[in-house]
C-alpha cells in the first residue's frame, strides 16, 4: 500500500442510508476519491437497481451486500439478476449450505452466457457477522465451539463450493489466510479508527490494524457516513493506513 489511491480502492464506504438522495450527498461529498461502494439492504430495498446503475455509471466499483439465504434454485436466480445489475462484488451466506453456494455461481454463469464482454463478480460468503459474540453464536444461533472455529469452517465451506472469498471480522483474517490461502479474499466490516465508538460491533479492529493482518478490503460505515466532515474523515483513514 504505497499510494492514497492503492488505500482508496481497499475501502468500503458502506451506504448505510434510506434512501438515494441521501447517498447522494456523501457521494458529492467523497468525489474524486475511488474507494469501494458498499449497497446493504437498506438503500438497496429503497433506491432500487437504478441506484447501483448510477454508481457504475460514476466510475465507482460496487459491492452488493444483500446476503442471499434461500433455497438454492431461488439464490440461482438472484445471483443472476445482480450479475446483470453490472456488480463488482456480492454476497451469499455460507449457513446456506454447500449446494446453495453452488447455486449462486450458477446464476452468474448463467447471466454472463447472455452478457458479451461483462465482467464476472466477485462471489463472497458471510461467515459470521461482526455483531456476533460468543454468547450469541452458542446460546441464541445454536451454532457450538468458538466463533473463530464456526468462521473457519465456513470459509473452508465457501472455498469448497467455488468463492472467491468471505466477510469477517479482522480478528479471523490471519487464520483465514492460513487455512485457505492468501489469494482468498477477506472482505472485514467492524472497522473503527481509534477512538470511535464501536456501535453494535463486537469483533472490531482499526483499519491500520485490519490490512496489517493481510486483510484484502475493510468495509467502513459510520466513522465516515456520520462525521461532520465525511470526506476529511476519510482522508483522515488514509493517512493512518498509509504510515
Amino acid at each position: 500500500m504505497s499510494t492514497q489511491t492503492n488505500v482508496a480502492e481497499r475501502i468500503m464506504v458502506a451506504l448505510d442510508y434510506p434512501d438515494a438522495a441521501s447517498a447522494e450527498q456523501l457521494l458529492q461529498a467523497l468525489q474524486g476519491i475511488p474507494c469501494y461502494m458498499k449497497v446493504g439492504m437498506q438503500l438497496f430495498y429503497s433506491a432500487g437497481p437504478q441506484f447501483v446503475a448510477g454508481l457504475k455509471e460514476k466510475g465507482y466499483k460496487v459491492f452488493l451486500d444483500v446476503k442471499m439465504h434461500d433455497i438454492p434454485n431461488t439464490v440461482k436466480g438472484g445471483s443472476e439478476s445482480v450479475t446483470r445489475l453490472g456488480v463488482d462484488m456480492f454476497n451469499v451466506h455460507a449457513a446456506g449450505g454447500k449446494q446453495m453456494l453452488e447455486a449462486a455461481l450458477e446464476g452468474v454463469d448463467k447471466a454472463l452466457g447472455g452478457m458479451n464482454g461483462a465482467s464476472r463478480p466477485i462471489v463472497i460468503a458471510v461467515t459470521q457477522l461482526t455483531s456476533t459474540s460468543q454468547t450469541v453464536m452458542n446460546e441464541e444461533i445454536g451454532v457450538a465451539g468458538s466463533v473463530e472455529e464456526a468462521v473457519l469452517r465456513y470459509a473452508r465451506l465457501a472455498q469448497s463450493a467455488g468463492l472467491q472469498g468471505v466477510v469477517a471480522s479482522p480478528l479471523e483474517v490471519t487464520r483465514i489466510k492460513a487455512a485457505c490461502g492468501s489469494g482468498f479474499f477477506t472482505v472485514t466490516p467492524g472497522i473503527r479508527p481509534a477512538g470511535a465508538d464501536i456501535g453494535d460491533q463486537s469483533r472490531v479492529m482499526t483499519p491500520q490494524e485490519a490490512f496489517a493482518q493481510g486483510t484484502d478490503y475493510v468495509v467502513i460505515g459510520r466513522p465516515i457516513t456520520a462525521a461532520k466532515d465525511p470526506r476529511s474523515a476519510l482522508e483522515a483513514i488514509i493517512e493512518t493506513i498509509l504510515i
